[in-house]
């Protein structure tokens, strides 16, 4: 009885990872950006679609975005290459370039009637709830877009979601009834949870040498940048109260919270009226790149500073890395001033000597060692388990779990969703930094409660959306191929 119900726990990871295909951001605020060379032209070919550049700036701009929220701002360009946001971003577009290549096989069209709904419903273009053609004029002149290409942006949206709305199919009482059961099996086990403080661990430098010498080019210097600085600083630029706010209205839509909502004037005042004396400093600062570049004036400030150093901007850095030496930038801003760059030298990334990247390799090292060491002692530990040398939990379900000993909240949580979707009554499941060895002792099959049918009714609608649109788009890939015009696009 044990194992038939511990292998129809896997109609819990649907309860538990449920998600649907998200397609098309519609974001004000563009973090970060993505240059592959190419200013216009197409980077891709789906089908009979081509993808343009500014569709993925666009992808990834919005993608940036979200993850730069959920890490509290602390995203940069190198985490987001280590994320392959690039890869994603694109692969959104690719999958959504498959379904509009079948919907216009189909017939699928989306009318000028439902665009003018779907572009009064965006709310960063209303005023007063009313959807107002001053707002949206500005937006699209101050993001240079088209009226025509960003109508065609919802456009598409509206066709990707009324093709995917023809693959909802209301629950059958069977399956009701079975991920009903799955959500209310409970577990009672014996369990041992073992940390690296249950190692007895010495660190090998003799080892973490040869760990190094096998891999070394992971362990690079960075490369570093000889520069010559001219600052323009807005902070003296006299601006009135009056001008701040014309100037506010005009780019309401600049200005939003961390969830989107449009900021009002006096929650953006302090960044509209910065806003603005940079724009009127913009002058000064052009005739100060002339006069340096025609070597009239000296630098403010002579530097040696590594790529990524949060002296300067990503974008700054993003663009230098296309610069070569004695080339100097326009004028960009950093804060509340302007900066023009005169790179003067250039040193590349070398091979860290062992001695330079002992401290990093070692930390890397031990970490990989003590789970490696771990997982001995827990495969040890797991043949002998029971209840008598181990600890016992009461029955729990996802829903219903105190914290298990020596595992917080989280840890608990985790442990439990990899239990309930394996089909293994003894086994070891890793969390964080620990090792969970465990062994199930009994099962048995809680009673439903009938106040929550309508909740499970739409779990079974959900998890059948996900697995036709993941078959909906398996048949795709080899319907409508993918050509890549541009490498590291596809993982």
């Amino acid at each position: 009885m044990i194992s038939w119900m511990q292998k129809h726990n896997k109609y819990l990871v649907w309860t538990i990872w449920i998600a649907t295909i998200a397609f098309i951001g519609a974001g004000f605020v563009g973090w970060g950006s993505y240059n592959l060379g190419s200013k216009a032209g197409n980077i891709a070919k789906v089908g009979n679609i081509e993808i343009k550049q500014s569709s993925l700036n666009q992808a990834y701009s919005n993608l940036y975005a979200q993850y730069n929220q959920m890490m509290q701002g602390k995203l940069d360009e190198k985490k987001a290459k280590e994320l392959g946001l690039l890869q994603q971003a694109f692969s959104t577009l690719s999958v959504q370039a498959k379904i509009l290549n079948y919907a216009k096989d189909t017939g699928i069209i989306a009318s000028d009637k439902e665009l003018i709904s779907k572009l009064s419903e965006i709310k960063g273009f209303q005023k007063n709830n009313i959807f107002n053609r001053e707002i949206y004029n500005r937006y699209l002149q101050s993001q240079r877009l088209k009226a025509k290409d960003f109508e065609e942006t919802l456009k598409n949206e509206i066709i990707i979601k009324k093709t995917l709305s023809l693959l909802d199919t209301p629950a059958l009482a069977l399956e009701i009834e079975t991920v009903d059961a799955a959500m209310h099996i409970a577990d009672k086990f014996a369990y041992t949870v073992l940390s690296p403080s249950d190692l007895n661990y010495t660190t090998d430098e003799t080892k973490i040498k040869s760990f190094w010498e096998n891999q070394k080019e992971k362990y690079m210097t960075k490369k570093s940048y000889d520069l010559s600085l001219v600052w323009t600083s807005s902070n003296t630029t006299i601006v009135t109260d009056e001008e701040v706010k014309a100037y506010y209205e005009a780019n309401s839509f600049n200005y939003s919270d961390t969830e989107g909502k449009q900021l009002n004037y006096n929650d953006a005042k302090e960044k509209a009226k910065n806003d603005l004396k940079l724009k009127k400093t913009k002058k000064s600062a052009q005739k100060s790149y002339i006069a340096f570049k025609k070597g009239k004036i000296k630098s403010s400030e002579n530097i040696k500073l590594s790529l990524g150093d949060l002296k300067l901007s990503k974008k700054i850095w993003n663009e230098l890395e296309h610069k070569s030496i004695h080339d100097i930038t326009k004028p960009r801003i950093v804060g509340n001033k302007y900066v023009s760059i005169k790179i003067n030298n250039i040193q590349k990334a070398t091979v860290m000597s062992f001695n330079e990247a002992k401290t990093k390799v070692t930390k890397t090292y031990d970490i990989q060692a003590k789970k490696e060491a771990l997982l001995a002692l827990a495969n040890s530990k797991l043949t002998t388990i029971n209840e008598n040398n181990a600890d016992v939990s009461e029955f729990v379900t996802l829903e219903k779990y105190d914290n298990l000993k020596s595992l917080n909240s989280q840890e608990s949580l985790q442990f439990l969703q990899k239990l309930f979707t394996s089909n293994k009554e003894k086994g070891m499941i890793s969390v964080l930094d620990k090792v969970i060895i465990y062994s199930i002792i009994d099962q048995k099959l809680l009673s439903g409660n009938n106040a929550k049918t309508e909740s499970i009714k739409q779990t079974v609608n959900n998890i059948k959306k996900k697995i036709f649109e993941s078959n909906l788009i398996k048949i795709l890939d080899s319907k409508y191929p993918t050509n890549a015009y541009v490498e590291g696009l596809i993982n």
